[in-house]
């Protein structure tokens, strides 16, 4: 229901925003997502984001859709998304469609956070190219990949919080492209069964590794070389993400450290020589948060 102004009433707005974090709440991640620790100020908005970008990923790659009836349901996606930041095509019907409710939460919070409507379109462009791109050459190809897929996600946090920073900027993006990479190591065999492989080819040829033992599901010792060098690169991402988390004040700051430490404990377990990505997914369960939790308190500055 709209106000006298043009503009949705609180009680429309916080069952848009009940919404988001409802969506939030179904998705499994390895990381936290708008959690306890995120400043409550904060909670509504990163769910609102999250709510847009999981949609979108979910168009990209879930279900049995032609490739042709993903891009469509992406390209209404960004028509949806630049509509409600102009509060157009914007009808709440009881609350009966989700989607309409995500991006009434959406607007208000690009609108209230001021945020780059470029980073969503960036977010869109990534989900796109997944329809598409199962290979990627070169690591040039990839970070330019997680730059459009992961780093949008770090700025427009940031942003909500209140900060306007390049150097944070920086650091954010090395975090998220770091977090991206890992999550790829971890889902090397989950990825390679739907055809995808994140992995630069160059770095496959460079070790001589076959793409055969893949489909064999057994890690040799050409592709222990390419995990090797990989997982190598992603450490020094996280280095120069370590950053952003002493950058932020307040709860902020301990959420990121988590999220942190808990993509470092993952990439540890992914470099392990004896630990088989064929074998099990390296993840994180309930024996790691007291770990996770302690060294956060241990955390020193970089």
């Amino acid at each position: 229901m709209r106000s006298e102004g043009g503009r949705f009433d609180p009680p429309t707005l916080r069952a848009a925003y009940a919404e988001c974090e409802r969506l939030t709440r179904a998705h499994y991640e390895n990381f936290p997502v708008a959690s306890w620790l995120v400043p409550a100020r904060m909670r509504p908005h990163v769910a609102a984001l999250y709510a847009f970008a999981r949609t979108a990923d979910d168009f990209a790659d879930e279900g049995r859709r032609s490739a042709e009836e993903r891009v469509r349901l992406l390209d209404d996606w960004q028509h949806r998304l630049h509509a409600c930041v102009m509060e157009r095509n914007v009808t709440i019907e009881g609350g009966r469609d989700p989607y309409d409710q995500v991006f009434l939460a959406l607007g208000a919070t690009i609108r209230a956070r001021n945020l780059p409507v470029s980073l969503f379109d960036d977010l869109l462009s990534a989900f796109r190219q997944d329809i598409t791109t199962h290979r990627y050459r070169s690591w040039d190809a990839l970070l330019d990949y997680c730059r459009r897929s992961a780093n949008p996600v770090g700025r427009l946090v940031l942003r909500i919080a209140g900060y306007d920073d390049p150097a944070l900027d920086r650091s954010s993006d090395a975090l998220c492209t770091a977090l991206q990479l890992t999550n790829f190591w971890q889902d090397l065999d989950r990825d390679w069964q739907k055809g995808r492989l994140y992995v630069p080819v160059e770095d496959v040829e460079a070790c001589r590794a076959r793409m055969q033992d893949l489909d064999d599901r057994r890690l040799t010792e050409p592709w222990q070389r390419v995990l090797g060098g990989v997982t190598a690169r992603t450490r020094e991402l996280f280095g120069a993400g370590r950053h952003v988390c002493d950058g932020v004040s307040g709860r902020l700051r301990h959420e990121l450290r988590l999220t942190w430490l808990g993509g470092m404990r993952i990439l540890d377990r992914v470099e392990r020589v004896d630990d088989d990505v064929f074998m099990f997914r390296p993840a994180l369960g309930f024996l790691d948060v007291p770990p996770l939790l302690w060294r956060a308190l241990l955390w020193s500055r970089a």
